[in-house]
């Protein structure tokens, strides 16, 4: 549950076009930029929301939340809150590089295949022994990689260049002061700031922290996405099926979305039709919840549960937006603890275009990532598509790279049922709200999913 304190004071993004909002790099928008002017289409009738429209309202009713200090490896796929300094050099001290023998250079100065020089071996290091060393001039250590370098030795002579002798060790090669050692700090020295505030911790920055002794690091958390969907027809899986009933894919669906945002997914499930049900389950799944997402119950309907129960609240709004398919869509703050809420469609494609397209901003939105919204690329497209005019139409389409560039292919129908063609496409080719057609071969905008930002 985020409390108000977690939430930011400045202003938020306004949603571009290109997806990218301004930004300070923790997902947070400087004050002194205001909302930039933007174009409405003509098409859109008056009362309707652009898509940009309704996803700032979002941004704008979400914030980062706040961060604190986590298990490195539980911060995988999360930003940096603030810079890393290192703490201490690394390497740590002086080692080997490779399995041989430390010595003194000037010791083997002249040493070769023809004409070895021969040594005494006073001793065996290995890498944890614990135990300093130090040699005299004249003699060698028999060490192994990763071993600190003994006080007195300045260069690592490998086996190969040796007899391996145990009592005393012919060198057959001269080498360098400083060959196959590892120099404390070469890597990195203490003081050095070694990963940026805004970095997406992945598994190299893992390493680096580790190894400087980083068990934990400050980054904002998971959010805690509580997903439900409502309908007295829905069952789960595996559950008996009546003649009219089906199975829940959506909760399933936004779950397993959530989840590959990289936030933490409640799943509570379908929901009855029943306004004190609706509340009730509602205001249980609160307490651990920073963000609620449900499906169904928004449109015009007299079993319309969610939006005839939130509605009453006064605190969320259910506008129509520019779009196909999702046209119903719903945002505000529901009960006590003033959770924010994104309310979907109900069939299953515009679920999903919705939750892509609202949801998953906000997602990233709270997590301090940037940018919110999945880049746009552009590909020729490879078949006609019509669209209504006035709505910003997202086709499914199938994206590829070929030796002639990217295209991207439509699939399936329009129907926002036809939960087959979404599994079949891997891209939305984006219809502008006044466009009503794109022809074969024109270059079009494609969101392609399941793509790493």
């Amino acid at each position: 549950m985020s409390s108000d304190e977690d939430r930011p004071t400045e202003s938020a993004p306004t949603a571009s076009d290109d997806g990218t909002p301004p930004s300070n790099g923790d997902g947070a928008v400087p004050s002194s930029r205001g909302p930039r002017p933007r174009h409405r289409p003509e098409s859109i009738p008056e009362g309707i929301l652009t898509v940009e429209d309704h996803l700032e309202s979002i941004l704008r009713g979400v914030g980062p939340l706040a961060p604190y200090d986590q298990p490195v490896v539980e911060a995988l796929g999360l930003p940096l809150h603030e810079d890393f300094v290192a703490p201490s050099d690394l390497p740590r001290f002086d080692n080997a590089a490779m399995d041989g023998y430390a010595v003194k250079a000037l010791d083997i100065d002249g040493a070769s295949e023809r004409e070895p020089v021969s040594l005494p071996v006073v001793g065996e290091v290995h890498a944890g022994s614990g135990k300093p060393f130090a040699i005299s001039a004249g003699t060698a250590v028999k060490i192994m990689t990763g071993a600190a370098l003994p006080r007195g030795a300045d260069t690592v002579v490998p086996f190969e260049q040796t007899d391996r002798g145990n009592a005393r060790v012919a060198i057959r090669a001269a080498l360098a002061h400083g060959t196959y050692v590892r120099r404390r700090g070469e890597d990195v020295a203490a003081g050095d700031s070694v990963i940026p505030a805004g970095t997406v911790i992945g598994p190299r920055e893992v390493a680096l922290l580790a190894s400087l002794g980083a068990g934990r690091v400050t980054a904002r958390p998971r959010p805690r996405v509580v997903v439900l969907s409502t309908g007295a027809e829905l069952r789960t899986p595996g559950e008996h099926l009546d003649h009219d009933s089906i199975n829940d894919g959506n909760s399933y669906m936004l779950a397993a979305a959530v989840r590959a945002a990289g936030a933490i997914a409640y799943r509570v499930g379908a929901v009855s039709d029943d306004p004190r049900t609706f509340r009730r389950v509602l205001a249980d799944q609160l307490v651990r919840a920073d963000l609620v997402v449900t499906s169904g119950g928004i449109s015009e309907g007299e079993k319309d549960v969610v939006k005839e129960t939130l509605s009453a609240l006064g605190t969320v709004s259910f506008p129509k937006v520019a779009m196909q398919p999702g046209r119903p869509q719903g945002f505000g703050r529901v009960m006590d603890e003033q959770t924010p809420i994104i309310t979907l469609p109900g069939n299953p494609v515009s679920a999903y275009v919705s939750f892509e397209v609202f949801v998953l901003p906000a997602i990233r939105r709270m997590m301090g990532l940037v940018p919110y919204r999945r880049p746009m690329v552009h590909a020729v497209l490879a078949a006609d598509v019509s669209s209504p005019l006035g709505k910003r139409q997202y086709v499914r389409g199938y994206f590829e790279v070929t030796h002639k560039g990217a295209k991207v292919t439509p699939v399936g129908g329009p129907g926002s049922h036809l939960l087959g063609s979404l599994v079949e496409s891997n891209a939305l080719i984006i219809v502008g709200e006044d466009e009503t057609a794109l022809n074969l071969g024109d270059t079009v905008r494609v969101l392609v999913l399941d793509r790493p930002f």
